[in-house]
Order: structure tokens, then sequence, then C-alpha cells
């Protein structure tokens, strides 16, 4: 048999790969699928995919979501589990079928292979012993930094015009220094949420009067709320500072541009996470964040939630792997969809407990 370009390209792809129709059935798995899976493509041929794979995420509305914006949407860190194997975290990427509508793209990339890349869960444990490392030093870095802040507040008391302007310099690098340090301090000692019910409209609100008179206030800041949104279950504090880095990442990625950021809410009564045992934890409550920036670099959107990883040349990397380490606390989903004029961070969360008992 004489194999097409297309056809060379799809047996090699290193990652497990599996086409499904517009009824969620697997049309068309790859080699690496097929080990995977350890199953044939004959076998698999057919077959609905929540059959195949136990996934802890809202694939359901994933798919449909791709096939209606036609874009491409990243999971990552997800545990994809069969009947034959144990659970494993993997990233995962659903991509639309242009030329056969319905029809979306799933990869699969577990992240021990990843790691044998040099990336995945091997940058994490960097990453984490990095985060350890500068929480050790933090403390005695604060300390000195103090000391050299108010050295030249009390110099500058004595100094020409010409130097006041360099211990001003000095005194705003030493508060931007602490500044990161708390950053790196607060994202290894953050508590453990105090659920309660809460209005996520109070949220939302407080969010957006601090930003547009602070960092959006260049930005035009527009809500489309469902106000019949019944609580979510969550700490208001924690699920405040999430929005809060939202809106701020929106906003800095316009820089000094004007530009719009939408905040919108609604009901989604099909959104649940799947576990690996197959059981679904609903999650109906989401929060969109949507800006009409530039978008994301498609090299980083994989991995825009781990720590270190940033945009922006200034940036520290740590405002949305801080964000995803809250949303998994509580029990939620982020996943993000950009493209240049277009970037959409959605939040997925439980409800208050007594709601979920009424539903």
């Amino acid at each position: 048999m004489t194999l097409t370009a297309e056809g060379i390209l799809w047996a090699s792809l290193p990652v497990p790969a599996i086409l499904i129709d517009d009824r969620n059935n697997a049309t068309a798995v790859n080699p690496a699928a097929e080990q995977f899976l350890n199953l044939s493509e004959r076998a698999l041929q057919g077959q609905p995919l929540f059959d195949l794979l136990a996934i802890d995420a809202p694939l359901e509305s994933a798919f449909a979501r791709v096939r209606s914006d036609h874009a491409n949407l990243f999971i990552n860190d997800i545990d994809v589990g069969t009947g034959d194997r144990a659970p494993v975290t993997c990233n995962l990427q659903v991509a639309p079928m242009g030329d056969n509508p319905g029809s979306v793209l799933l990869l699969i990339s577990p992240r021990e292979n990843a790691e044998r890349l040099g990336r995945g869960q091997g940058m994490k444990s960097a990453a984490r012993s990095a985060i350890g490392m500068a929480q050790i030093l933090a403390h005695e870095i604060k300390n000195p930094l103090a000391g050299i802040s108010g050295a030249a507040q009390l110099l500058a008391m004595n100094l020409g015009p010409d130097d006041i302007e360099l211990a001003d310099l000095i005194v705003e690098e030493t508060r931007r220094v602490v500044k990161l340090l708390e950053q790196v301090e607060q994202f290894g000692d953050l508590r453990p949420p105090e659920k309660r019910a809460v209005n996520i409209h109070d949220v939302l609100d407080r969010a957006r009067r601090s930003a547009a008179v602070g960092f959006a206030a260049h930005m035009t800041i527009v809500e489309d709320y469902d106000p019949s949104l019944p609580p979510v279950s969550g700490d208001a504090d924690q699920l405040l500072q999430v929005v809060l880095n939202l809106l701020k990442n929106a906003a800095e990625a316009a820089n000094a541009k004007t530009g719009s950021i939408r905040i919108r809410s609604y009901y989604d009564h099909a959104l649940r996470r799947r576990k690996p045992d197959g059981a679904g934890i609903p999650l109906p409550l989401q929060v969109e964040i949507i800006d009409d920036g530039p978008g994301i670099s498609p090299d980083l959107v994989g991995d825009i939630f781990d720590p270190f990883v940033s945009g922006r040349s200034n940036g520290t990397g740590l405002g949305l792997a801080l964000v995803s380490k809250i949303i998994a606390d509580h029990n939620g989903w982020i996943s993000v969809e950009s493209a240049p004029g277009r970037t959409v961070f959605r939040v997925s969360l439980p409800l208050a407990p007594a709601v979920q008992e009424k539903c």
C-alpha cells in the first residue's frame, strides 16, 4: 500500500491522535494512539470516545466550543485513563478539522513524554524547586532591601535635584524586587480555600471597580452577566485574586493602547469535569475574561499556566500559575483560547453545596 504524505505524517505523529466525528465517535487513530489505548484502529473505529477514555476534564463542552469557534483549545495537566491502565497526567489539544465540518482532532501528550523532551513534569519540578529556593531566600533578601530603601530615603533629604532622582530610583527598584519576592512567597504559601456560598457577581464587580481605577484605566470594560446565577462554592478573596490577575493579564496584553475587556458569566448545565473513575463533577458556573489584544504566542499557550512562563519580557510568569493553582484548589477548571484579536480565559466552578442538592 502506498501512503500519501498526509498518511505518513499521521502515522509518524509522536503523540496519540484521535479523529472524532460530530457524534464524538472515534473515526481514526494513529499508531501512537493504538499503543496508548492498547487497541487496534479497527477495534477503535466507530467507538464513542468516552467509552475508550476517562478524562478528568469537560471534553464534551470543549468539543462543542472548538466546533462553534473554529479555534484550537488547550487543556493542561489532565488525568487520562483507560480500562487497561492507570490514569496518567496529560496535556490535551483539540483542533477543528476545516475540511470535515463537525470533526475535531484530539491530541494527547502524556507528561512523561514531555519530560523526555525537556518540558512537562521535569519543567514543573524544576519550577517548583526554583520557587522553593526563592521562598527560602525571600525573607533573607527582603530585610536588607528594606534597609537599602530606608537608607536611600534618608540620603534623599540632603541631596540636590539630580541626585534625588537617583535615590528615588533606588527606592522604586527595591520596592519592585520586594513585590516580586512577595509574589513568590504567596505562590508557595497559599492557604487552602475557605469555601462558602459566594455570589460570583459580587466578586466580579469588586474586581472590575478595582481594575477600572488602576491597571485597566485605559481599557473599556464590558459586563455581560447572567443575573440568575446561583452561588458558587469558593473562597471570595481567592476568587477575587483570580479575576484581578486575569483582568491584569488582559490589560497588560494591550500595553499602552486602548482596548476592551469583556467579563462574561453564564450557566452551562452540560459542563462536567470527568474523573478517572468515570464519575463527573458538575462545573456549571462559568466566568470568561475576553480581551481583544494581540493574543498569546502559539509557542507559549500550551504552557501558559506553568510557573515562570510569561509572554512579556518583564513578566514574572507567576500570575497565571497562581490562578491555575487557586482554581484547582476549588475543584474547578480553567482553559484558554487565543488568536490575534481575541483571547478567552474561561473559569468553570462548582455550585455551593446547598444549591447542588437542589439541582
